[in-house]
């Protein structure tokens, strides 16, 4: 994966509504936003309108609409498996599990890929003199070991894996799509391609198990959506010296006209031969890169196909930012991609002090949900396709969680406001379907009776809890909405609040 910082772009959707209705009626304490303040077709975005046939030039590209189903799944299995998953070490990294901390790393720029955390990035973290990294595998392999002798383990290890065991799971606990990566930057393909590698013998090219067909078809059966991640901008068989600081990231991006045509004719075979609903590239791809037809080429052969911000060119489907949230609604569909702890690859070296609680994991996905993202969330295999228990456990936690208040989830769009709270400052997050909103509590309450501040209820509106019957009492108390919660709050984690018709938020100017 890559550093967020760099290539993150934040919009923020603008309360223009507020600000016109400020002018006009400036003495009063406070404004009533109706519904009218965003569209629901794609929290405001206007859907584009498709062409018969995409062309290789970017106003025909920009035409093409994010699908319905990526806009209502809100909810990805990433997955991180292959040579450096037979190592699983990186250093552990310390600090708030719900994102990283990147400014620590700014005070010392080669920090990060000294003590890297992330446990994919092992070919290139052994390549740095002195780090933890290099220390480890002198200590465990040997001077000698080179990183491609760990082919022969992961080949065999890998026979015992059952795709379709994965894939059950994934529909289990409530995932409605799938990215696996195809070939990460130590430039290893999970696919038998018949586009050779020129600097890696025969034997060295990639699995011998065509992981990504097995996969797909098995995610498939399931009625989920498969998507393929391919590092376009790093490749380290191409460019071998080591990444040291972050500006390394754009100028270890292979420009030659070779790598050009190899990573082309990579993603090319992977969408004629798999047809993913997501082109998932990472990093950057090189100049000289044929994108332009590729993107086109993909739409018409894949029309309700998404392609991700991560080529660096002028057209994208959705951004993806890492390890990382945004504090308002953003207008651009969005999708943050993070581990279960702070490595996408398996590192053994991680224990549970490094990774999400259930609590954190479920607060973590209604928070982006409730801004116009999805969540991304990675698993990091064994090299024989075992998924961590802890990994398991926390995925299970989420599914069962889904499974009582998943109404608030899927197929909903942000409100006009994400963040709310009650009188006792517990966190609240909002969604919409239909003439409903759902006001999600993002941890229990003290007592039954509560108060979600600046909620402006209509009379006759219904108010229930999701996985409790009946009807929740309620009263409109000053610019407040009063609740009397039931005795039994159902579930764990966060609580849902259904309110239908929908409500007024109440702005104070």
């Amino acid at each position: 994966m890559r550093h967020p910082q760099a290539f993150a772009i934040v919009h923020h959707w603008p309360d223009e509504f507020a600000l016109l209705r400020g002018k006009v009626i400036q003495r009063m304490a406070f404004v009533l936003v109706g519904i009218t303040l965003l569209g629901t077709s794609a929290m405001g975005q206007s859907p584009a309108t498709p062409p018969e046939k995409y062309k290789p030039d970017w106003m025909s590209l920009r035409r093409h609409p994010v699908p319905k189903w990526f806009q209502d799944a809100k909810f990805g299995i990433f997955i991180h498996w292959g040579l450096y998953s037979v190592p699983a070490w990186a250093p552990t990294l310390k600090g708030p599990k719900q994102e990283i901390d990147w400014e620590q790393f700014t005070a010392d720029p080669k920090k990060w890929f000294r003590e890297n955390p992330y446990a994919e990035w092992y070919l290139n973290s052994m390549k740095i003199e002195g780090s933890p990294t290099w220390k480890h595998h002198r200590e465990t392999y040997g001077e000698k070991f080179d990183y491609l002798d760990f082919i022969p383990t992961f080949n065999r290890e890998v026979q015992k894996w059952n795709p379709d065991e994965w894939a059950a799971l994934f529909r289990e606990v409530g995932a409605r799509y799938v990215v696996l990566i195809t070939k990460h930057h130590d430039g290893f393909t999970l696919w038998p391609s018949s586009v050779h590698n020129p600097h890696r013998r025969p034997d060295q090219q990639g699995a011998q198990r065509d992981i990504v067909g097995n996969l797909t078809k098995a995610v498939r059966a399931q009625g989920l959506k498969m998507g393929l991640y391919y590092s376009g901008g790093l490749d380290w068989s191409f460019v071998g010296a080591p990444i040291l600081v972050f500006s390394d990231l754009f100028s270890h991006v292979p420009q030659s006209e070779e790598y050009a045509n190899y990573a082309d004719a990579q993603w090319r075979e992977l969408i004629d031969r798999y047809q993913p609903s997501v082109l998932w590239d990472d990093i950057s791809y090189p100049k000289k890169g044929d994108v332009l037809d590729l993107f086109a080429d993909y739409y018409n052969r894949v029309p309700d196909g998404i392609i991700n911000d991560r080529f660096q060119v002028e057209h994208s489907d959705f951004t993806t930012p890492e390890y990382t949230q945004y504090s308002k609604i953003v207008e651009k569909k969005w999708e943050t991609c993070r581990g279960l702890g702070f490595s996408f690859g398996y590192n053994q070296a991680e224990g549970p002090e490094q990774v999400l609680s259930a609590g954190e994991l479920v607060r973590l996905l209604v928070d982006i949900v409730s801004k116009n993202g999805n969540l991304l969330l990675n698993i990091g295999p064994k090299p024989d396709g075992t998924i961590p228990q802890i990994q398991v456990e926390r995925l299970r936690a989420l599914g069962e969680w889904l499974r009582m208040n998943g109404e608030a989830i899927y197929e909903t769009r942000p409100w006009v406001w994400a963040e709310g709270r009650t009188r006792d400052g517990v966190g609240v997050r909002f969604t919409q379907k239909g003439d409903s909103v759902y006001a999600i509590l993002l941890d229990k309450p003290q007592g039954r009776e509560i108060t979600i501040e600046s909620l402006w209820a209509d009379p006759g509106t219904r108010i229930q809890m999701l996985g409790a019957g009946g009807d929740i009492p309620w009263l409109r108390e000053g610019k407040d909405l009063r609740l009397t919660l039931p005795e039994q709050l159902p579930g764990s984690y966060a609580y849902v609040l259904k309110i239908t018709p929908r409500p007024w938020k109440l702005l104070r100017e």
